[in-house]
């Protein structure tokens, strides 16, 4: 796997815990915790939502789903 891939897939996972920690954030707060530009976030979150892992209730805000993971 490349280092960039690794990187990213490390970034996404870490939103996941952050998100699942806190119960809800904002776009903003992600920005903010974790360094990166917003289209950086977005892109992020837009690949945990594909896998059923986030969901927004209103827009730019986020709280993860209750689908069942494991992390390891």
């Amino acid at each position: 796997m490349k280092a960039s891939t690794d990187r990213m897939l490390t970034r996404i996972k870490s939103i996941y815990l952050y998100i699942h920690q806190r119960g809800t954030v904002t776009t903003n707060e992600l920005v903010e915790e974790f360094g990166i530009t917003q289209r950086t976030i977005q892109r992020d979150l837009n690949v945990l939502e594909y896998n059923d892992l986030v969901e927004s209730p209103s827009r730019g805000k986020w709280t993860t789903t209750n689908k069942k993971i494991r992390v390891s």
